[in-house]
C-alpha cells in the first residue's frame, strides 16, 4: 500500500514550513526513525523523520518551497497491504477539502490527508485526484510559493500548466509560463522577472521573516506601548566584570556585561511584580507570574530570535553568562529547539554592540515589558560634586501601559540602574 504522510505540527501553533533539504529520494528504502526532510519554521529548522518503513514512493515539494501543516509531505510503499484492505484505510483516513483563498485572485484546491491515509497501490490516488478536479472545475492545485509569485508577476495562475504531484503547479511552472507569453508576444511585462531583475531582486520570505512580521504587528495592535529612556552610569560595573573576567576565560565562560543585566533584571522583577505580568481580557484576570525566564533577542542571518534564560533569578552571574553564549552560539548556527523558546515574561534585547544609543523596543507580546540596551560610552559626569570620565549605558523601556502605569515603570528602572551602580549584590549571589 502507499502511505501518505503529512507535514506535522512540530511547534505550538505552526502553520507552515519551508523545505530547506531533502534527506531521502524516490525509490530509496527507509525504516521509520530515519531523517526524511529538514524544514525550516518560524523559529527553529527541523528534521522531520519518518513515521514508517518502506520505499519512497513520492516526494511532495522542491527545496525552498513552502507547505502547510497537514500537507501530504512523502507517499510511503509498503509491503504487505494492498487491493481491498488499503481501499478500506484511505476512506477512513482520508479527508478532501477546497480551501478558497481570499484576496489572491485564484481558487485552488488544498488536499489534507489523516494521520493514516494510504493509497491502493492500483490506483496510486489518481481516481480521488480526478474526483477533486471533477467537482471543482477551474480550481486548481498550487503550492503557496507559485499562488504569490503568480499574484506579484500579474499571471493568471488557471492558464499555468502545473508539473507538479497530481499537476500541482510550481514556482518554475509560473516563470516558465511567463518566460512563454514573453515570447509569443515579443514584449516584456514591467512585472516579468526579466525586468525585475534589472531594478528589483525579488527574494521568498522566509518563515522566520513571515512569523517577525506578524508578532510586530499583534504586538502593536494588541499592547499600548510606553517607552522610558535613562542612563546609568557603570564605572563600578565594569571594574568588577573585569576583575571577574580572566578568571571566568579560563573555564571558557565569556563575561559580558548582559549577565549582570540580566541579574538586575530578575531582583527587579521580583519588587515590581506587573512589569513580570500578562493580562488575560478574555477571563479578565491579571497573570503575575512567580517564575522568571528571560528572553534574550540574538541577531542571526535569517532574523531576530529570541531565546529563554530559564529561571534566571536562581542563577549566579557565571551561570547566566554561560547561558547566554550558550544559546547565541545555538541561535547563530540555526540548532535552537521549540523548548528554547517557551515560557519567556521577560525581554530584553541588546542592540548596543551594534551601535544606537536608544530605541524603543517592541514588546514582545503578551508579555509585559523589554528592556533595551543601549551603546556604552565614556561622558562627562559628576561624582561626589566633582566633574569625572564615567562609562554611561542607555537603557530603554518599553511597556504595556494598560498594565504597568508611569509610576511603576520609573520605580523599576530606578532598581535596575541601583543594581547595575552598585553590583556588589550580583556578583555575590
Amino acid at each position: 500500500m502507499k502511505y501518505i504522510f503529512n507535514f506535522p505540527d512540530i511547534g505550538e501553533g505552526l502553520e507552515e514550513g519551508t523545505i530547506v533539504e531533502w534527506l531521502v529520494k524516490k525509490g530509496q528504502k527507509v525504516e521509520a526513525g530515519d531523517l526524511l526532510v529538514t524544514m525550516e519554521t518560524d523559529k527553529v529548522v527541523a528534521e522531520i523523520p519518518s513515521p514508517k518503513s518502506g520505499t519512497i514512493s513520492a516526494l511532495f515539494g522542491k527545496e525552498g518551497e513552502s507547505i502547510r501543516v497537514g500537507d501530504a509531505l512523502v507517499e510511503i510503499e509498503i509491503e504487505g497491504v494492498a487491493g481491498e484492505e488499503a481501499v478500506k484505510e484511505v476512506e477512513k483516513g482520508s479527508d478532501l477539502e477546497a480551501v478558497k483563498e481570499e484576496g489572491a485572485g485564484v481558487v485552488g484546491t488544498l488536499e489534507i490527508a489523516g494521520n493514516s491515509a494510504v493509497l491502493s497501490g492500483s490506483t496510486e490516488g489518481i481516481s480521488e485526484i480526478e474526483a477533486i478536479k471533477d467537482t471543482t472545475k477551474k480550481k486548481i492545485l498550487a503550492t503557496p510559493v507559485a499562488r504569490a509569485m503568480a499574484k506579484d508577476m500579474g499571471v493568471d495562475i488557471n492558464q499555468v500548466q502545473g508539473t507538479g504531484p497530481a499537476g500541482r503547479v510550481t514556482k518554475d511552472d509560473v516563470l516558465q509560463h511567463a518566460e512563454n507569453s514573453t515570447k509569443s508576444t515579443g514584449t516584456v511585462s514591467q512585472n516579468t522577472p526579466a525586468a525585475e531583475s534589472k531594478l528589483v531582486e525579488v527574494e521568498p520570505l522566509s518563515q522566520m521573516r513571515k512569523t517577525i512580521a506578524k508578532n510586530m504587528i499583534r504586538s502593536k495592535h494588541n499592547a499600548a506601548h510606553m517607552s522610558l529612556f535613562d542612563d546609568v552610569e557603570i564605572s563600578e560595573l565594569d571594574r568588577v566584570r573585569k576583575q571577574y573576567k580572566e578568571r571566568y576565560t579560563g573555564e571558557g565562560i565569556k563575561l559580558t556585561y548582559l549577565a549582570f543585566i540580566v541579574k538586575a533584571v530578575t531582583y527587579a522583577l521580583k519588587k515590581h511584580k506587573a512589569l513580570n505580568s500578562e493580562m488575560d481580557t478574555e477571563n479578565d484576570k491579571m497573570l503575575y507570574k512567580k517564575y522568571y525566564n528571560i528572553g534574550l533577542a540574538v541577531d542571526t542571518e535569517k532574523g531576530l530570535v529570541v531565546p529563554v534564560i530559564r529561571n534566571a533569578d536562581k542563577l549566579s552571574i557565571r551561570e547566566i553568562a554561560l547561558e547566554i553564549q550558550t544559546i547565541s552560539e545555538k541561535a547563530r548556527e540555526g540548532k535552537l529547539s521549540m523548548d528554547n523558546f517557551k515560557d519567556g515574561t521577560f525581554t530584553i534585547t541588546s542592540y548596543g554592540s551594534i551601535g544606537g544609543k536608544y530605541a524603543v523596543p517592541v514588546i514582545n507580546y503578551p508579555q509585559a515589558a523589554i528592556l533595551g540596551i543601549g551603546r556604552i560610552s565614556k561622558q562627562a559626569v559628576v561624582k561626589n560634586d566633582q566633574l569625572d570620565i564615567g562609562l554611561v549605558l542607555p537603557l530603554s523601556l518599553t511597556v504595556d501601559h494598560r498594565i504597568v502605569d508611569g509610576g511603576e515603570v520609573s520605580r523599576f528602572m530606578n532598581t535596575v540602574m541601583g543594581y547595575l551602580a552598585d553590583p556588589v549584590t550580583l556578583i555575590m549571589d
